[in-house]
């Protein structure tokens, strides 16, 4: 792949004095995509992962090892779809990252594999709360009816599941998150991913339930969450 910087082949509206913001986007979308590929959450070329730039969603290449991504690679796309830089195809999954930029206020995307999470998407339509991590992600996790990849379908059925959520699973396929910064989106696919585990450890032992924590629960964390973490 080329050596090259990736702000040099911006066009489509994205001015010049933004190549900078462009380059930085794009090595944090290549960073994120192995991060999935070495945690585990994705195996292969599988998943998918976005960052916004004004109007510019950067997104990782169809069918491309993550580790074969240089800083010439970047490819992008407009919020309608259509690739304004690189020669790489863009992923098949351009309509569920463009969904999820047109309908919230995201800036970054993280679509997994990640087997636990894969294997709750086919047995439930919502994780149970057997954890405080729920809140993290908006409230119970909810399970989008199953529609092929790349898809408009697959995407409506995601907005839904993701309503006053930042994340979600897909039915028989993967998971969705989104956040402000690709740290905060890959953050919550990870806890995500920790939660199913969770889920499947306990639900597994014979004879017992989990126990699962009350929406008024859910809510005291919510409200703890809002002073967590260091200030800025």
């Amino acid at each position: 792949m080329s050596d090259g910087v990736a702000g040099d082949a911006v066009d489509g509206g994205l001015g010049a004095a933004d190549g900078d913001a462009v380059g930085r986007a794009w090595s944090e979308v290549v960073a994120t995509a192995r991060r999935t590929a070495a945690e585990g959450l994705v195996v292969g070329t599988s998943g998918n992962v976005s960052a916004r730039v004004g109007p510019v969603v950067l997104v990782t290449p169809s069918g491309v090892p993550y580790d074969r991504l240089g800083p010439g690679d970047a490819v992008g796309v407009d919020l309608e779809g259509r690739q304004v830089l690189g020669t790489l195809a863009p992923t098949s999954e351009v309509p569920l990252h463009l969904a999820v930029y047109r309908h919230t206020s995201a800036t970054a995307v993280v679509h997994t594999h990640a087997v636990h999470a894969t294997a709750v998407s086919t047995l439930l339509d919502e994780v149970p709360p057997v954890h405080y991590v729920t809140a993290l992600l908006g409230g119970t996790v909810r399970t989008a009816p199953y529609a092929r990849y790349g898809t408009a379908e697959l995407a409506a059925h995601m907005l839904e599941a993701l309503r006053d959520r930042t994340g979600c699973l897909l039915r028989n396929h993967g998971t969705v998150t989104y956040g402000d910064t690709l740290d905060q989106a890959y953050e919550r696919t990870a806890q995500l991913e920790w939660m199913c585990r969770l889920w499947l450890t306990a639900a597994s032992v014979p004879g017992r339930s989990p126990s699962l924590l009350t929406p008024a629960q859910l809510h005291d964390v919510q409200e703890a969450l809002k002073d967590y973490g260091q200030r800025g």
